[in-house]
């Protein structure tokens, strides 16, 4: 079997494979109680209240409801915690990020025709974070599965040809050769070779397809460190109208960013009798950038002089995204009664293939009572579908790959009910506030990922010119998450709290 062999050292490598799975998908489709203070004091129950800027991103309509042109900003420190249970073992782990998450301005154009059934057009535009990925996890435990398991899995059915170096051949040279020919499969199978992990059954015969392990044993001292930084981002461009005194309508044109970094590394060690390798290190690193556009309706109706009623739809966000992926391997293994450390690390960034991403529609009906100058309570209840999620290739061709994901994204994932509510109570110019909600697991098995539920309080204070607001926010969701796809797929219980502060200043013009 040939192979042609690259001169010059691989920097990087455009693979022909995908690296996406369903945990990428949910990550890029749901969203978090973010935005300004007001709004997660009020668990996001606004669609039919309007008059903040996160409360538009919502419901467009929300826009008409602003009386003067406004600008308001918000800050937000997350504070997450996880706590994991491998194998009953218990670790815990914290995170903390602040961050300018939300800035918007907003226009008033009152009509001076007061026989006119247009009473306002306001124009609109806001930033927001829809959900925070910095993330810091440890799992640690004595498992029964090795590491090994997940390279030789991948292993099997690949001719040794390709996983042996030719002369002249350097390790990034061959790794970048299979990223480019064959796919993450066979760059992770080169890497387990390489590291002596497992060995063919024939060593002589290039065409080999069939690997036995050099890991022995069923008792593995594990350790899985995860780190992640970045963010999902929405921009809005809102048009927005009043219509008499009753009714409000709105549409956004809706931008949206990706921007994620992730690394893990799993450290392995073993005692046991009769195996070759007695200590294993992995680290992947990911890096995605996405960039997508979406589009929202919505009207509000004053259907009595207390009640408010709203609905709002919101198109699936239509993304492209790139990825970038590096990773290396280490080993120790007793020979001859001594340790051979081996190091192997391609120093190859693997540039995958752009994709395409669509992600669920989502429609929010909303009703709110107003108790005059006192307060008000407000409830929204949310749908999305997330089984409607779609990978794609950038020139829509029909790929194998993304065709079986999709199939196990409808097999696996399911339509999704989302409760808010919330209640303010005025004291002339203090309000107080608090607020619940609900997200069902987006899983058909609830074992995956759990219900996520939380609430919050806050506080603000008007003066007219301008308003400061203060909010805090604790939601918590349980799931159970596999280290990897294949081999080792034991998974760790993980409980994680998000607790989020959020200060807000608006200024009237």
């Amino acid at each position: 079997m040939k192979r042609i062999s690259f001169l010059i050292i691989a920097f990087f490598t455009i693979s022909i494979s995908q690296a996406q799975n369903t945990t990428d998908a949910l990550r890029y489709s749901t969203t978090d109680n973010t935005g300004t203070a007001r709004f997660v004091a009020l668990s996001g129950a606004m669609g039919a209240l309007g008059g903040d800027f996160s409360a538009t991103q919502l419901n467009p309509a929300g826009g008409a409801v602003f009386l003067n042109s406004n600008l308001t900003l918000s800050g937000s420190l997350l504070h997450l915690k996880n706590e994991t249970n491998y194998f009953n073992n218990s670790e815990k782990s914290t995170s903390d990020d602040f961050t300018l998450n939300q800035i918007g301005g907003v226009f008033v154009i009152n009509n001076s025709n007061e026989s006119s059934a247009f009473k306002k057009f306001n124009i609109g535009i806001n930033y927001n974070t829809t959900k925070n990925l910095n993330n810091s996890m440890f799992i640690a435990g004595t498992g029964n599965t090795s590491i090994g398991d997940f390279f030789l899995e991948q292993a099997q059915g690949i001719p040794l040809d390709l996983l042996n170096l030719q002369s002249g051949e350097s390790i990034g040279n061959l790794y970048s050769y299979l990223g480019r020919n064959q796919g993450t499969t066979a760059q992770n199978a080169f890497l387990g070779y390489q590291a002596f992990l497992f060995d063919p059954l024939d060593a002589d015969d290039p065409t080999n397809t069939i690997y036995t392990s050099n890991v022995a044993g069923n008792s593995f001292n594990q350790e899985y460190s995860y780190l992640s930084q970045g963010y999902n981002s929405k921009f809005s461009i809102n048009f927005s109208t009043q219509v008499t005194d009753n009714y409000y309508f709105g549409v956004n044109i809706n931008t949206h960013t990706i921007n994620f970094d992730q690394s893990s590394f799993l450290l392995e060690r073993n005692n046991n009798s009769g195996s070759m390798v007695q200590g294993v290190g992995f680290g992947n690193n990911l890096s995605v950038n996405g960039a997508g556009i979406s589009a929202q309706i919505g009207a509000i109706a004053k259907v009595a002089n207390n009640i408010r009623l709203g609905l709002s739809f919101e198109t699936p966000t239509w993304y492209q995204i790139s990825e970038e992926t590096t990773q290396y391997l280490e080993s120790r293994r007793i020979v001859n009664g001594q340790d051979q450390y081996t190091v192997v690390d391609p120093r190859v960034l693997n540039v995958y293939e752009d994709y395409n991403l669509s992600t669920p529609a989502n429609v929010t009906a909303s009703a709110a009572y107003i108790f005059g100058q006192d307060g008000l309570i407000s409830f929204d209840y949310s749908y999305k579908n997330y089984s409607s999620i779609k990978y794609s290739t950038i020139d829509d061709y029909q790929d194998t790959y993304f065709s079986n994901l999709n199939n196990q994204i409808d097999n696996t994932l399911k339509g999704t009910s989302t409760f808010n509510a919330g209640a303010e109570y005025r004291i002339s110019q203090l309000s107080l506030r608090g607020g619940f909600h609900f997200e069902e697991s987006p899983y058909k098995n609830t074992d995956i990922i759990g219900d996520r539920i939380g609430f919050s309080l806050g506080a603000g204070y008007n003066v007219g010119s301008y308003n400061v607001d203060l909010a805090y926010s604790r939601s918590e969701q349980e799931r159970n998450q596999q280290l990897y796809s294949v081999g080792l797929t034991d998974t760790a219980k993980i409980n994680s709290v998000y607790n989020n502060v959020v200060l807000s200043l608006g200024f009237n013009f």
